[in-house]
């Protein structure tokens, strides 16, 4: 089988990533990297054996499929020009700016019938990855995502930046429609919000208590949640997955007994991962794990928490 012929659009801290994981795939051939600022594009495509442009529009038509690494502001438009013109895409998170936005996208998707998948990166974090085996649906979740300030992503707010990754696999174990939702935050460092929290309440009874700062002293991603005679906590940062349950044996009388086991992942390239799945899709027409339906259902919440978030 003939190389995909691929290419990324966006040159910066993340783009860069992205051409060097398609370089690295045999069956990929990374056509060129894309950016409008030349030196970083050159820099870039100079590092991984390609060559470097500052109009993606030269790509239309010649490509099989793109990654597009651009600020969010730009995702529908460039996403729109590659699945319009057939190209299979893979765009960072959050998919787009507005759900209408998004819904284009897909639809657009659908009628070329080509790939469209959400760079949620944290769903191919290996610990993520056994919670899938989960049988029975959560019915409490409680959810810290905490960060040093970085500059680099301060176009959006700490909702779309980092809470927006749990809500995606939130809203994925879950499996049920938001009922109701209530949030606080507020602005620190910049002028949107730097740290928040929300509480969503779902139709099937399941309640998330999620907080997301990027303004603290330490870094922290963990998740647990409780289920019918169960307790899980997943470590993200450190990819521990720890699953506590009633065990058959008592430890007190007509009490049952906690049993654990404890799941300890090898530290992977959850971005490489991703990318080969991409590249998976494409070449056997699967669904993503995270196609455009999950990037926008993540998306519809975060807006709706940081309107809450506006309103206040």
């Amino acid at each position: 089988m003939s190389k995909l012929k691929c290419a990324v659009i966006g040159a910066g801290y993340l783009g860069k990533f992205h051409a060097e994981k398609y370089a690295s795939l045999k069956d990929c051939e990374l056509v060129a990297v894309v950016d409008i600022n030349a030196e970083a594009a050159q820099q870039v495509a100079e590092k991984n054996g390609t060559q470097a442009l500052t109009d993606y529009r030269e790509l239309l038509g010649k490509v099989d499929a793109v990654s597009i690494v651009v600020p969010t502001s730009h995702h529908h438009s460039v996403s729109k020009d590659f699945l319009n013109a057939g190209t299979h895409v893979l765009v960072e998170k959050p998919i787009t700016v507005t759900v209408e936005e998004a819904d284009e996208l897909i639809a657009i998707a659908k009628e070329k019938n080509v790939i469209l998948q959400v760079g949620h990166l944290e769903r191919f974090n290996p610990a993520v990855r056994g919670l899938e085996k989960m049988e029975d649906k959560p019915l409490f979740i409680e959810s810290h995502r905490l960060s040093p300030f970085n500059p680099r992503a301060n176009d959006v707010s700490v909702v779309l930046d980092l809470m927006i990754h749990d809500i995606d696999i939130i809203m994925a174990l879950v499996d049920s429609e938001v009922e109701k939702i209530d949030a606080s935050g507020t602005a620190v460092l910049t002028q949107g919000t730097d740290i928040a929290n929300a509480r969503i309440t779902f139709k099937n009874g399941c309640v998330a208590n999620v907080t997301a700062s990027r303004i603290s002293m330490k870094m922290e991603r963990k998740m647990r949640m409780f289920r019918p005679c169960s307790y899980i906590s997943v470590d993200f940062q450190n990819r521990v997955l720890i699953k506590h349950r009633t065990g058959e044996k008592e430890m007190f009388p007509g009490i049952p007994e906690i049993v654990t086991e404890e799941s300890v992942f090898e530290s992977g390239d959850a971005l490489l991962e991703e990318i080969k799945h991409f590249v998976n899709c494409v070449k056997t027409g699967e669904n993503p794990l995270v196609p455009g339906e999950a990037g926008r259902k993540a998306l519809a919440t975060a807006i709706e928490i940081t309107k809450f978030l506006i309103h206040r």
